[in-house]
């Protein structure tokens, strides 16, 4: 609600400016991640015994990492825009909340644990100081850059309050050790996952960038609009890979056929889920933009009509990419990442000039169709998940099967 009134207050102008630079920003995160999460969740499930090592270790290297790729991103926009000082500041401000991501650290625990309530709660209470604050920030019509400053706020309180979760439930940050000789382990398995996040978020964060160079500000303010009430479902196959993660690791490792069954199971349900959402947005497009956003972002509808759809096949490839960490394939992440970005870019190319942001939209969608329709079989070790993409899609038999589950 929140994000939307700042929409409506800051127009399609000056929201395009502020997607611009937080687009900008995303595409740097992978890399500062170094694509750790998923193979520290695995690690810490395999050797409990080890979690202050474990901990300590993934801590340093994504502070240090976090700090160079913020020095990376300032240098990048200064080449990009040299003469723009209000992107180069947005985007300065925004990359400052890199370096706290090194306490996401803790979150890995709690989700390992299953345990990410608790990361949850902080995230919460956060989000709710901050939503108060951005409400102030529209009252007393602040300018752009301090909706800037509070979302970089929002990144430290969190990082604050983790570390006070994690000593309140007994554990201490002091008790963390460095193994750099296990570092370089982490590395030699993360290396896949880091570029895999990079392709990722360039494939989900290109539109908005091409769209500014090729279109105009507003063009990406009604993309930005539309799009983020088609992404805001995307937690739904965070989350609930997440909670499952842990569960598929373990019958992983004792039963094949039974991993597998979860699995299907564990499509089906996303890909139920998905139509759920896509099909009523679909009809109610134009009404959602015009109550939502106003009449000014009227044009966005069209473009929310087709980007809602691309859910079918994100869904499905969130999921695919924990399976393929929990099997021990995740380099297999980083070739599909990569050319779904290639399409991506190359149909952004195309449609952009003529359609502007409803051909973003489509390239959007066609990019993460291929994605999960045609580039699982590069390999024979892959092509098993359009399969269960294709069983997924028999609603029916779906529906059925969980409920004898």
């Amino acid at each position: 609600f929140v994000g939307v009134w700042i929409a409506r207050y800051l127009g399609p102008e000056q929201f395009g400016i502020f997607n611009y630079a937080i687009a900008f920003v995303a595409l740097f995160l992978p890399i500062a991640n170094l694509g750790l999460d998923s193979i520290v969740v695995r690690e810490i499930v395999r050797f409990p015994s080890s979690k202050d090592e474990i901990l300590g270790t993934v801590f340093v290297l994504k502070f240090f990492s976090g700090i160079l790729i913020f020095i990376s991103v300032l240098a990048a926009i200064i080449l990009v825009r040299p003469e723009d000082t209000l992107i180069q500041c947005l985007v300065g401000i925004t990359a400052g909340g890199i370096i706290f991501q090194a306490f996401d650290t803790i979150d890995i625990w709690f989700e390992s644990q299953v345990a990410s309530k608790y990361t949850v709660y902080i995230k919460n209470i956060s989000f709710l100081i901050m939503t108060i604050f951005k409400i102030v920030l529209i009252v007393i019509k602040a300018p752009l850059l301090a909706f800037a400053w509070a979302g970089f706020a929002d990144i430290a309180i969190g990082a604050v309050g983790m570390t006070f979760v994690y000593k309140l439930k007994g554990y201490f940050l002091s008790r963390w050790r460095t193994d750099f000789v296990f570092g370089k382990k982490l590395l030699r398995e993360s290396w896949p996952l880091m570029f895999s996040g990079t392709f990722v978020l360039i494939n989900m964060q290109i539109d908005k960038i091409m769209l500014g160079e090729i279109a105009e500000n507003k063009e990406v303010g009604l993309f930005a609009a539309a799009s983020r009430l088609s992404e805001i479902w995307y937690f739904v196959p965070m989350m609930f890979g997440t909670s499952v993660a842990p569960i598929l690791t373990k019958t992983g490792d004792e039963d094949r056929i039974s991993y597998y069954d979860r699995l299907q199971d564990v499509y089906n349900v996303m890909t139920l889920f998905a139509f759920a959402i896509a099909v009523p947005i679909t009809f109610v497009s134009g009404k959602v933009i015009d109550i939502i956003y106003g009449p000014g972002y009227s044009p966005a509808s069209h473009m929310l009509a087709v980007h809602i759809w691309s859910s079918i096949f994100i869904f499905h490839v969130s999921i695919r990419s924990r399976a393929l960490v929990i099997e021990g394939k995740q380099r297999f992440i980083a070739i599909f990442a990569f050319f779904t970005m290639v399409f991506n870019i190359i149909l952004n190319w195309v449609l952009i000039p003529l359609y502007g942001g409803v051909g973003a939209s489509y390239a959007s969608l066609l990019s993460w169709m291929l994605c999960v329709l045609l580039v699982p079989y590069l390999s024979r070790e892959t092509s098993e998940s359009v399969k269960m993409f294709f069983k997924s899609l028999v609603l029916y038999d779906c529906i059925k099967r969980l409920r004898n589950g």
